[in-house]
């Protein structure tokens, strides 16, 4: 069995709980067993409705208890670090939202205490995790669309008034919230080895991005067009094209369909299978690599993160977009 904890009990946190409890239903090895906050009495309400068994007022001491075997870490981007640090020096493996951290040197540091301490830790960017990836893998790989060329993806929500976006403190704007889904996409399908980045973004009187727009050049000459935007919804759409065929995914935040196209005309539909929440497989990734003692997933492998956290903080440079935190 695996105990699970959370850290921190927003909405978010609500949904893993959901998945949870979901994936104990169905037999699996999973407990919901703590549940932490910085208030006791916040802890205890999200424990009793969610159903997890102990609550804590603090971190420190649900980090404390011995029979915590992972942590979901559910607080907004700019905190990642610090509880990422307190679970890794507790000896607790680490599930940690997306984005990893607020920029690219705390995601080195958290690394490499993880490295030092030989504690797993993985990035909850739950696309690298989905049967979905493999699928458009697989795809790909066929050589069915032919060599890909270009791909696009946009993702967007009307969330500009949420603090976790709004505000510059709490690593705010749609880059790490949004943008990285589409950066994700793109390099599932075509790499890291980027050439070139043209890129632009609105940005908001409190000076983070709420809009924005990335072209990305790789070596092999592909090219990937992606958007993101706290202001409005938009289709969520990514398309892989390649020179025989292309590939649609609906909905690059969480993929329910796969299409394969040729000539205009509809080729077939790649079957997603269905899920809890889409969560769960994240979870699964970390109890094998527990089992496995493993300090890193290999679907969400370090290096992939700090290459996806390196491309942002150089966007948010040429934006002009700092966080306070950020290095001189």
């Amino acid at each position: 069995m695996t105990n699970v904890a959370v850290l921190g009990c927003g909405n978010i946190a609500r949904s893993m709980a959901r998945t949870l409890r979901m994936m104990r239903d169905a037999g699996e090895d999973v407990v919901l067993y703590a549940a932490a906050a910085r208030e006791t009495e916040r802890a205890e309400a999200f424990a009793r409705a969610e159903g997890f068994e102990k609550a804590y007022g603090s971190y420190e001491a649900m980090l404390a208890d011995p029979a915590v075997d992972l942590v979901y870490v559910a607080t907004p981007h700019s905190h990642h670090v610090e509880h990422m640090k307190l679970c890794i020096e507790a000896g607790k493996a680490v599930l940690c939202e997306k984005a990893f951290t607020g920029n690219a040197q705390q995601a080195e540091e958290v690394l490499l205490l993880a490295e030092q301490k030989r504690v797993l830790v993985t990035e909850a960017i739950w696309t690298r995790y989905m049967p979905s990836r493999r699928l458009i893998d697989e795809v790909i790989a066929s050589g069915e669309i032919g060599r890909v060329r270009f791909l696009t993806a946009n993702l967007g929500y009307p969330i500009e008034n949420s603090p976790r976006i709004a505000e510059p403190a709490l690593a705010g704007g749609a880059l790490l919230d949004l943008g990285v889904y589409a950066l994700n996409f793109a390099s599932m399908a075509l790499g890291d080895d980027v050439v070139s980045i043209e890129s632009s973004a609105q940005i908001t009187e409190k000076g983070v991005d709420l809009t924005d727009q990335i072209v990305l050049e790789y070596a092999s000459g592909a090219v990937a067009h992606l958007s993101a935007t706290a202001a409005c919804r938009t289709d969520r759409h990514g398309v892989i094209y390649g020179e025989k065929g292309w590939l649609t995914v609906d909905n690059i935040n969480n993929p329910v369909q796969i299409d394969i196209w040729r000539e205009d005309a509809h080729v077939r539909t790649v079957p997603v299978p269905p899920q809890f929440t889409g969560y769960e497989y994240e979870v699964r990734a970390c109890m094998k690599a527990l089992a496995d003692g493993a300090i890193e997933c290999p679907e969400m492998p370090h290096a992939e993160t700090l290459a996806i956290m390196r491309r942002m903080d150089e966007l948010r440079a040429a934006w002009g977009v700092r966080y306070p935190f950020d290095p001189a």
